[in-house]
């Protein structure tokens, strides 16, 4: 059976950096943190005080009060970037066979705040079981795919995708997938996470995972440095279409980028710890290369996962090393988490999105907060540090990992017929 081509043409962004693609590429070229204070709720009781949350975002801006409040903050933002990847695809909904348009969704959690709160209000009251009617559908995980799909009416393959932090590279992934075998013409993909509450913070406080840096919140997300002590939690959605090659250049929309292959792994260690050789890294990366049916020498930029952790970016780059061999010194290689933080299960879309910009700008955004080298990490490597680079990117990896093991591996290449 052959394959169809699977091509970008919409993309939609909401991050901590900037509301559109736009301002986000913008900052990410800049090399601007999005880390500041929490302004969402008291955190004198927090080890962590910190985070990059959005910016300026009022749901009441896109739904009204009734609207709104049937959903969680992951599913506004979900719904707020599919309709911005919907209109820079440019697809007449009108004139487009929905039976063959699906929505493939990524989270982590899904809807994380709507669960906190009314176990809290709960808690705190006289024991009487009062949740609001909406509880269980705004907290489960596939809402959002679900709700998307009604509001546009696309009745294709439909689901959610949780796979922690790799879960929205696994939506993509999917969404591939049907394409390629002629299950859907276009999938409305990407992630949504909103963790950035006051469980969100304390569980992974409680695990040691993120930075304390409270004295220099903009500084505190910093891949592999010598000091990095934990990573940023960071919250928002990234969104795209993806359309089978023929129906694009059929209505003659514009093309970002091609999918040229995907990998998954597991690295069956911890529930939590990556692998510290990265044998399970090493195993992904390598099953991309194979599906792209590309050789190493072909890659020029790698989006690494390098949350900032201790174990997690030695692991990575190690694993680089091993597959790119020799080319690993020819590689551009940076973490945008410097800049965004980690979305969780959101990270995937977002730094994805960041890849086929760099494709499209020549431009390959920096690992920012280096100061001290690490002497476990080969200095002759290009990490890109502090600025971004000039270079000309035909083909792009974005890599991520999750909690329980999971490894996902995408590569993206500059169209051509």
């Amino acid at each position: 059976m052959e394959l169809k081509r699977v091509v970008v043409t919409g993309i939609g962004a909401l991050t901590p950096l900037g509301n559109t693609k736009e301002e986000y590429w913008d900052s990410l070229a800049k090399g601007v943190s999005g880390a500041a204070p929490i302004t969402r709720f008291d955190t004198e009781k927090f080890r962590t005080k910190f985070a990059c949350e959005v910016k300026n975002f009022d749901a009441l801006d896109f739904f009204d009060r009734k609207e709104a409040r049937k959903m969680d903050p992951n599913t506004h933002y979900g719904m707020v970037t599919g309709e911005q990847a919907i209109q820079d695809s440019g697809l007449d909904l009108d004139k487009v066979d929905k039976s063959r348009i699906g929505v493939i969704w990524g989270t982590g959690v899904g809807g994380f705040k709507t669960f906190q709160d009314e176990v809290m209000n709960f808690a705190n009251g006289d024991g009487s079981p009062r949740f609001n009617p909406f509880f269980i559908p705004k907290m489960i995980a596939d809402i959002t795919a679900g709700l998307l799909s009604i509001k546009y009416g696309f009745m294709g393959p439909n689901f959610a995708t949780v796979s922690a932090c790799a879960s929205s590279n696994n939506a993509i992934t999917d969404a591939v997938t049907y394409i390629q075998v002629g299950k859907a013409t276009a999938v409305l993909t990407g992630g949504s996470e909103a963790g950035v509450i006051e469980s969100g913070m304390a569980g992974f406080n409680a695990m040691k995972a993120l930075s304390e840096r409270n004295d220099a919140p903009e500084t505190a997300s910093r891949p592999y440095d010598k000091d990095r002590d934990g990573f940023v939690l960071g919250e928002g959605a990234g969104a795209l279409i993806l359309e089978e090659l023929e129906h694009a250049k059929a209505r003659g929309a514009k093309i970002y980028a091609e999918i040229l292959g995907n990998g998954m792994s597991a690295d069956a260690y911890h529930i939590t710890q990556p692998h510290p050789d990265g044998i399970g890294i090493e195993l992904v990366m390598k099953n991309a290369l194979e599906d792209a049916g590309i050789g190493p020498d072909k890659v020029d930029y790698i989006n690494t996962h390098g949350t900032s952790t201790p174990l997690g970016d030695s692991g990575e780059i190690r694993a680089v090393q091993r597959v790119f061999g020799e080319n690993a010194l020819n590689l551009n290689i940076s973490s945008t988490k410097s800049m965004t933080g980690h979305l969780l299960g959101a990270a995937g879309a977002v730094e994805f999105i960041a890849c086929i910009m760099a494709i499209q700008k020549g431009i390959v955004p920096p690992t920012i907060n280096h100061f001290t080298d690490d002497p476990d990490i080969d200095p002759n490597l290009n990490l890109t540090f502090n600025t971004a680079q000039e270079r000309e990117v035909n083909v792009a990896m974005s890599n991520t990992f999750g909690f329980g093991g999971h490894n996902t591996s995408i590569i993206i290449g500059k169209y051509s017929e």
